[in-house]
Order: C-alpha cells, then sequence, then structure tokens
C-alpha cells in the first residue's frame, strides 16, 4: 500500500481538489435559488425535449472519470494537462456562479413521455436545481476530455476509440440542450472557454516559446 501511494502520489492534488470543488458547489445549489440571473436565447425554445439524450448526460461521469483515471495510472504527463484544463475550467465556473448567479426556465412543467428515460430526467430535475449554469461544465469537460483522448501518446493510436470520444462527446454536448440543462448560451460559451484553455494547455510551450509550425524545408517553397 505505501509503494502504491507513492507511486500514485500525483492523485493527491485531484482527490484535494474535487473535494474543495463539491463543497463548493454544494453550497452554490443550497444558496442560489431565488435571486439570480436568467440565461435564455430565442434560440432555445426552438430545441426540443428529447429524453433520450438523458443517457449521454449521465455517461459524462463515466467518460470524464475514466480518461481522468487513465492518466493516473498510465500517462503521468497526460493526466497533469487534463487536470490543468478541467481544474481550470471548473474553478472559473465556480467563481462566476459565486459572484453572477444565473439560472435557467427552460425545463418542461410537463414531461412529454412516461418511460424510464423521463423518469431519469425527472430524478436529475429533483437532485440538480436549474440554477449555477454558466458556462456549461457539461461541455466544458466532455471537449477537455475529447482533447486528452486526442493528445494520449497511446490513445491517439486508436481510431476507434478517438471516434468513439467524439460520438460520446458530441451526444453529451447536445443533451445539455434537450434534456433541458442548459441554454445555447452556456453551450457556445463552454466551446469559447475550452478553445483558449486548448491554446494555453496542449500549445502554450510553442506559443510561450514563440516556436512556430513551420513545414519542413524540403517541401517549403523557394
Amino acid at each position: 500500500m505505501k509503494n502504491f501511494l507513492l507511486k500514485y502520489k500525483h492523485g493527491l492534488p485531484l482527490m484535494l481538489y474535487m473535494i474543495i470543488y463539491l463543497a463548493w458547489f454544494a453550497y452554490l445549489e443550497k444558496t442560489v435559488t431565488n435571486s439570480y440571473t436568467l440565461i435564455h436565447l430565442k434560440a432555445d425554445d426552438y430545441i426540443p425535449f428529447l429524453e433520450i439524450f438523458v443517457i449521454p448526460y449521465f455517461l459524462w461521469f463515466f467518460y470524464v472519470s475514466v480518461v481522468v483515471l487513465y492518466g493516473l495510472f498510465k500517462d503521468k504527463t497526460g493526466y497533469y494537462k487534463n487536470c490543468i484544463f478541467l481544474f481550470t475550467g471548473m474553478t472559473i465556473f465556480l467563481l462566476i456562479s459565486t459572484l453572477w448567479p444565473n439560472g435557467q426556465n427552460l425545463r418542461p412543467y410537463i414531461l412529454p413521455n412516461e418511460n424510464f428515460l423521463t423518469q431519469m430526467v425527472r430524478g436529475l430535475y429533483r437532485t440538480d436545481t436549474p440554477t449555477n449554469i454558466w458556462p456549461s461544465i457539461h461541455v466544458y469537460n466532455s471537449l477537455g476530455t475529447h482533447f486528452a483522448v486526442l493528445r494520449s501518446a497511446q490513445l491517439h493510436k486508436n481510431k476507434w476509440l478517438c471516434n468513439g470520444s467524439l460520438v460520446l462527446c458530441i451526444s453529451i454536448i447536445l443533451s445539455t440542450m434537450f434534456i433541458k440543462q442548459h441554454s445555447i448560451f452556456d453551450v457556445i460559451t463552454a466551446f469559447i472557454m475550452a478553445a483558449v484553455m486548448y491554446l494555453v494547455v496542449y500549445q502554450g510551450d510553442r506559443i510561450l516559446g514563440g516556436r512556430l509550425v513551420r513545414k519542413p524545408d524540403s517541401v517549403q517553397e523557394n
């Protein structure tokens, strides 16, 4: 056990951060209940409610966790980059939710069907308030997880895995809108934040070092 803990001691920051994050988020869920800014775009009204998308929505927890744990045990460099990506976005989300409480009123009052999928949606609605939604961490972390797969020294070699990751990532992003958990605005801003963080985390050495990706001399134009 001692050798195991020493070998994987880089997992300690992950555990500490998750304790802080979950405690902070739980506090916000209890305190942000009435006074908050509604986030809504006209385009949100044209998106149908599709309960089937509750499945990829819940798969998000598995998706993110598995890739983080893979990095923890198999790819320390990728693990650190993934954690920096995820933790930065999640912290920004918490700060925004604390300083600018926000929420949505997109959830249907009556669910259109009665089946086990809508029961899952009801359970989600009961445990997750329609507040603290901007930017969407479901979207941001899904993108970050897919980036981690693509930039992994080993995982990127498996085309089936990469394609499967892409399909799941897209499905999760769509699910946030189809089960009325997020506005399109939350999704778009999560994409913007993810794009910025991708440059910082995965391209930062080139940007800060002033190095440019150039064609080999043999193929450059004279």
